[in-house]
């Protein structure tokens, strides 16, 4: 039987053991931590067929220069003299165009909506221990101008099969009785999901151990055994793992792994945080992207999550406490009602998530090594495509027909 060696446990190295496995696969994981925390656990765990438009668009430059002067700010770049930052800031420079929508929109629709049905049946089979609810996500927005741009995306998105509800101020409060609102409307997106991404991730993983798949954790990579236009095994801190085939899926880490087999690959670590509350009383309903607030709140029962920000800063896990401010601060703009203290420094969350100079991830066969597969680069939407990046990975190894067009994901594409 064909082993498969995948390398990162967040939620596409797991999704693709997953779907690898029901194929019969054997199946080994290599996780540099203990697949705990990561980006695939603090997460706003939403599945958002809604975000169909790339990271990299027209705008965002300029509102990040915008941005850039204030602590508290949601968009931060470090400038920092690194080549490989600069070659990625000039691409996304390059592709922060109305084309680049245009030419990337079908191809996030595409993977977005295989994956939301993916999830539905993901839950069905494992059990709904994550607190899914498929009532939809809103767009929010406090201003007239944010509403207004909110309406012609939502205009788009009916172009492309999604199913939207515009509302006025009113009509978003009556969806939320027990907290009173400061805005001027939203755009419900009812194809949307959202989750406990923590609680599915262990859900994976027990399932996963259940059916066979090895996990070796704290773990380090330090290269790869390889001849003739393949891997034959990776070498870690803790020994040699051979195999057939191997799948890179280390979120912001892809560029180190990759560079020990001489792939050259753009993706710079986007620092996000978040900070989850356990009791709140009087909670909201709906999860929402707070547009103009530039930021996210997300409900479970009485848990609330509130989260946000880009921070291009390299990798790190140190803590800006004044970006968490500034999430905070947009929240209760948002909902003046909701009884919400400031989160204690020490417990606010971050992780890095895998952003490419595009917006698109990479998930594609190294032309360099036939039985390799990069798996990453899914910016802000890693559980919103999880699902469907781990069956096509599981396809691309058995070389079948992917379920999606994958040609907009190639590695070599800058």
């Amino acid at each position: 039987m064909a082993h498969t060696v995948i390398i990162g446990g967040g939620i596409i190295g797991l999704c693709s053991a997953y779907y690898l496995q029901k194929q019969g696969v054997s199946v080994t994981v290599i996780e540099r931590g203990d697949i705990t925390d990561g980006c695939s656990f603090g997460n706003m765990g939403y599945m958002s067929p809604s975000h169909f438009v790339p990271l990299a668009s027209p705008g965002i430059i300029a509102e990040g220069f915008k941005y850039m002067l204030s602590s508290s700010s949601p968009f931060y770049v470090k400038p920092r003299l690194d080549l490989d930052f600069l070659k990625w800031a000039w691409h996304f420079y390059r592709n922060s165009t109305a084309q680049n929508v245009k030419n990337s929109a079908p191809h996030l629709n595409n993977i977005l909506q295989l994956s939301r049905q993916l999830m539905n049946d993901m839950r069905d089979e494992l059990g709904n221990s994550f607190d899914m609810e498929a009532k939809g996500c809103f767009m929010m927005c406090r201003g007239k101008g944010a509403l207004e741009h909110e309406f012609h995306l939502a205009d788009d998105a009916e172009k492309l099969g999604l199913i939207v509800q515009r509302l006025n101020a009113a009509e978003v409060q009556a969806m939320e009785p027990a907290v009173e609102l400061d805005v001027a409307g939203a755009v419900l997106f009812k194809d949307d999901c959202h989750f406990n991404p923590g609680k599915l991730m262990h859900l994976l993983k027990e399932n996963l151990e259940k059916k066979g798949v090895a996990f070796i954790l704290n773990t380090t990579v330090t290269g790869f055994e390889r001849s003739a236009g393949q891997v034959s095994a990776v070498i870690t801190n803790k020994g040699k793992f051979e195999g057939e085939h191997f799948v890179i899926a280390t979120g912001s880490w892809i560029p180190e792994v990759s560079k020990l087999l001489g792939i050259k690959l753009l993706l710079q670590p986007g620092k996000g945080y978040s900070y989850t509350y356990d009791d709140v009383e009087k909670n909201i309903r709906y999860p929402a992207i707070l547009v103009d607030g530039r930021c996210a709140i997300t409900p479970w029962g009485h848990q609330l999550r509130i989260g946000g920000t880009m921070e291009l800063s390299g990798i790190n896990n140190k803590v800006l406490v004044k970006r968490m401010q500034g999430i905070y601060d947009s929240v209760k703009s948002f909902y003046p009602g909701l009884k919400i203290d400031f989160p204690p420094a020490d417990k606010i969350w971050n992780g890095l998530r895998p952003v490419t100079p595009d917006g698109l991830p990479y998930i594609a066969k190294t032309t360099k090594y036939n039985n390799v597969i990069v798996a990453g680069g899914h910016a802000m939407l890693g559980i919103s495509q999880g699902t469907g990046t781990g069956l096509i990975v599981s396809q691309l190894i058995e070389n079948k027909k992917t379920e999606v067009d994958i040609s907009a994901f190639s590695l070599d594409r800058f």
